[in-house]
């Protein structure tokens, strides 16, 4: 299962994604604070005990959802259609999460007017999407194989 290189595609897009629980995905700082964006919501971060300002429970359900299924199509080796299609629902995930993060960033450093940075993290989801393309065109042309040589037969 691992031998296979779009195995070692969609666990690295895993790991990359499951990476995105654990680090600032931003952080907004001004005259009112410092502040981080968390994959769970906004927290205050001036202080020794950080708190949650504003909840995303949407952002944790994409992220959730993201990683679950990608951790779950590692596994669908045996069905090559299913994965593919697996792979193509993650692509549009892996999207939708890049895109609330930034989002989420610029709308709060405007709401609050405060600057807002964004760390290395955040392509995360960018260099997973790649690593999904890449793992479609792999099962594509197992696929092609597994088809031409039962064709032969």
């Amino acid at each position: 299962m691992i031998q296979r290189i779009q195995s070692l595609y969609l666990l690295i897009a895993a790991i990359l994604t499951g990476g995105l629980f654990f680090p600032d995905l931003a952080k907004i700082s001004g005259s009112a604070g410092n502040f981080a964006l968390r994959f769970y919501g906004i927290v205050s971060t001036g202080g020794s005990e950080t708190e949650i300002i504003v909840p995303l429970i949407a952002l944790a359900l994409l992220l959730v959802a993201t990683f679950c299924s990608l951790f779950f199509s590692i596994f669908l080796y045996r069905k090559r259609l299913l994965q593919i299609r697996l792979s193509g629902i993650n692509i549009g995930l892996l999207i939708g999460l890049f895109g609330m993060i930034i989002y989420l960033g610029h709308q709060v450093g405007k709401k609050w007017e405060m600057p807002c940075t964004f760390s290395f993290t955040v392509v995360f989801p960018i260099i997973a999407l790649i690593l999904v393309y890449l793992a479609i065109r792999a099962i594509g042309k197992d696929e092609a194989l597994i088809r031409s040589v039962d064709r032969l037969r």
